[in-house]
């Protein structure tokens, strides 16, 4: 993302963020990240209950705001499907 869209798009990924683990039951997770060495190089880690629980929330009113807000920010997308293999919440 150019520099100059990275303060509107945190906006847009905190309100989603928030919103989604707040009013969705099946958002277990919805965390974003910035890299040191280049704060617009953003990462987010999304742990959903289940597959139904994803696809409700890409349905969302809110989820649809971000993905809209940011279209013109985001340069590129990389989804990456995983298998759990242990995990721990304090």
């Amino acid at each position: 993302m150019e520099p100059e869209f990275l303060e509107e798009y945190m906006a847009f990924a905190k309100e989603v963020g928030e919103t989604s683990v707040k009013v969705e039951p099946g958002v277990l997770t919805l965390f974003s990240m910035q890299t040191k060495e280049d704060p617009c190089k953003i990462y987010i880690l999304e742990i959903y209950a289940d597959q139904e629980a994803y696809q409700s929330h890409i349905q969302t009113a809110h989820f649809k705001k971000y993905k809209e807000g940011t279209a013109k920010m985001v340069k590129s997308l990389k989804l990456i499907d995983v298998n759990p293999l242990a995990g721990m919440i304090r």
